[in-house]
């Protein structure tokens, strides 16, 4: 078995929170279903977002949306600033326990954040 990572992003279209849960919940539910991932082998989630979106952890709302994430070890962290980087941009990591091999794995980009992978349509 293996511990890969699933990537994904999205942008958000406000700093409420409101916007910040759609966007949270359409981003793993997406990356659930691409990858018909087996909650019971996350390891742990990385959630970074930029300085403009700050009204709620996004895995907060992980841990209150999907009660298996209940014990998942997440963190929250800023993404660094760079500059004409993508702003009001919310990323994931998830790691996960798999026999997929690394070409296996669908990572997902979702609205404005698609640009930043383009390589993986």
């Amino acid at each position: 078995m293996y511990q890969r990572g699933i990537r994904g992003a999205i942008t958000v279209e406000s700093n409420t929170k409101e916007a910040v849960k759609s966007a949270v919940i359409e981003l793993l539910e997406e990356i659930k279903q691409a990858n018909n991932l087996d909650e019971t082998k996350i390891a742990h989630v990385l959630f970074t977002h930029t300085k403009d979106i700050n009204c709620i952890y996004p895995a907060k709302i992980a841990r209150e949306e999907f009660s298996s994430w209940k014990y998942v070890p997440m963190m929250c962290v800023n993404e660094m600033e760079i500059e004409q980087s993508l702003k009001m941009c919310l990323r994931v990591l998830i790691v996960i326990n798999t026999e997929l091999e690394q070409n296996e794995i669908k990572h997902v980009y979702l609205k404005g954040a698609a640009k930043l992978r383009e390589d993986l349509k």
